[in-house]
């Protein structure tokens, strides 16, 4: 059977990148032999798509049989993935699969089978037990950051599903840390090892290390003051608890802070509104659980503040990650009560960071989220909504800005100067000839 076709340099062209980086190069270039591969390398680096690019290289052209299978540890990680994986515009199918999402519908796009399937653990068990997922024809396994997935305690799912596949002829294990030890369901045969990790982490490159004391236990208002002497600039507030995260993000708010929040026990549709909210530039500041130190992918993050020191030097990389991505330069912020000691992972020599005691507040977002009651299954797209907001709300290309299409809803980016001249002239207005409820996100 021949081989699946795809050029290289397009694809390049199509994420906006010069050229692969050495690491996307390397993977490329190993997936071409036989043997499994150990994909080693620091997030933000490239690591998705080194891995797609060593996916589409095992696949045969047969577009209607499931060839290639992604476990991931979080439904955030297989939307990112899912996302990547459109950008690259090979023409193949990819579904994704994972909890909070509806199973009907990722049951019907399973009906006329995928070439890729990302998913997490769990749901990817459910398919399985119905009889949804074409498992004879999977030859291609990727276990990303599998490491998580075992620490978040999915080894069974993992064992059964790994177990389930009698026919995989490669496997493509990714970390962003060290893997000391396999489980036992994971035999590779001859592992390629494909690390970057010692370039990457060690010399922290984009990277920019400060601390700031804090005089009292309770961090809130060096919080307060450091985030005005940021100003409005990117910032993810990394908390060990979800109970701290909404406490840290109300009195923030009390203190006319703009900002979300993002753990895992908020509803899948706040969690996408806040994750928007965050990534469109409508909101400076995140605050969140160690949730998001993995799996995020989000563009022009300034300043990672550790609110909590993390417990372990994973946590720690996981976190730092999410700034200095692809060659971009960030800042990682420790905040540390003077009874607090910090663990040895951290850099000895790091720069204090002396706060004003009465700062100016950061200036408002440039924009503002909308969000609109429809989405795909309503024949709603991106082209829909800026030709919607440009005709009936009188914006130009410039002042429309991140757009978001779900299954059943939208998010749209509008610039804070134009949103209430809009909102007016579209509140009688049919999108796609249907009256559909549209209003500013809260």
């Amino acid at each position: 059977m021949p081989k699946f076709k795809f050029d290289v340099k397009e694809i390049v062209q199509y994420l906006g990148f010069d050229k692969l980086n050495e690491m996307q190069e390397q993977s490329l270039d190993v997936s071409k032999d036989n043997g499994d591969i150990l994909l080693l390398s620091k997030t933000g680096s490239g690591k998705t798509v080194a891995f797609l690019l060593a996916v589409l290289n095992q696949l045969e052209d047969k577009p209607r049989e499931t060839q290639a299978l992604i476990i991931v540890p979080s439904r955030e990680l297989a939307q990112q993935i899912e996302q990547v994986f459109r950008s690259l515009r090979t023409g193949l199918k990819l579904t994704a699969c994972y909890g909070g999402h509806k199973r009907e519908i990722e049951e019907n796009n399973l009906i006329d089978a995928p070439s890729v399937i990302v998913g997490t653990a769990g749901r990817l068990c459910d398919h399985i037990r119905r009889g949804n997922l074409q498992l004879d024809t999977i030859h291609t396994l990727v276990l990303d950051e599998f490491d998580k997935s075992l620490e978040l305690g999915f080894e069974e799912e993992m064992e059964f599903i790994v177990s389930s596949l009698k026919n995989i002829k490669k496997q493509i294990l990714c970390s962003a840390t060290n893997i000391k030890k396999y489980p036992n369901f994971v035999s590779l045969k001859d592992p390629f090892e494909v690390n970057f990790l010692e370039e990457y982490i060690t010399e922290s490159l984009g990277i920019d290390y400060k601390k700031v004391i804090s005089p009292n236990k309770d961090k809130v208002e060096t919080l307060y003051k450091l985030l005005c002497h940021f100003g409005a600039r990117s910032s993810i507030i990394f908390c060990n608890h979800r109970e701290s995260v909404e406490r840290v993000s109300e009195l923030l708010k009390e203190k006319y802070i703009q900002n979300v929040f993002y753990h895992g026990a908020i509803e899948q549709r706040d969690r996408d509104m806040n994750l928007f909210k965050f990534k469109s530039g409508s909101v400076p500041f995140l605050v969140c659980t160690d949730l998001a130190a993995r799996g995020l992918d989000i563009a022009h993050v300034r300043n990672i503040i550790h609110y909590h020191l993390p417990f372990t030097e994973d946590t720690f990389t996981h976190r730092n990650g999410r700034t200095a991505r692809m060659d971009a330069s960030g800042s990682v912020i420790l905040i540390q009560s003077e009874e607090e000691k910090f663990p040895d992972f951290v850099p000895d020599t790091i720069e204090t960071i002396n706060l004003a005691e009465d700062p100016d507040q950061p200036d408002k977002a440039e924009w503002t989220t909308v969000f609109i009651h429809a989405g795909k299954k309503n024949k709603v797209n991106k082209v829909d909504i800026v030709g919607f907001f440009g005709n009936r709300g009188d914006l130009r290309k410039e002042d429309i800005g991140l757009i978001e299409v779900k299954d059943f809803f939208s998010f749209v980016a509008i610039r804070r100067s134009k949103v209430g001249h809009t909102m007016h002239l579209i509140k009688d207005q049919r999108l796609k000839g249907k009256k559909i409820k549209i209003q500013i996100a809260k």
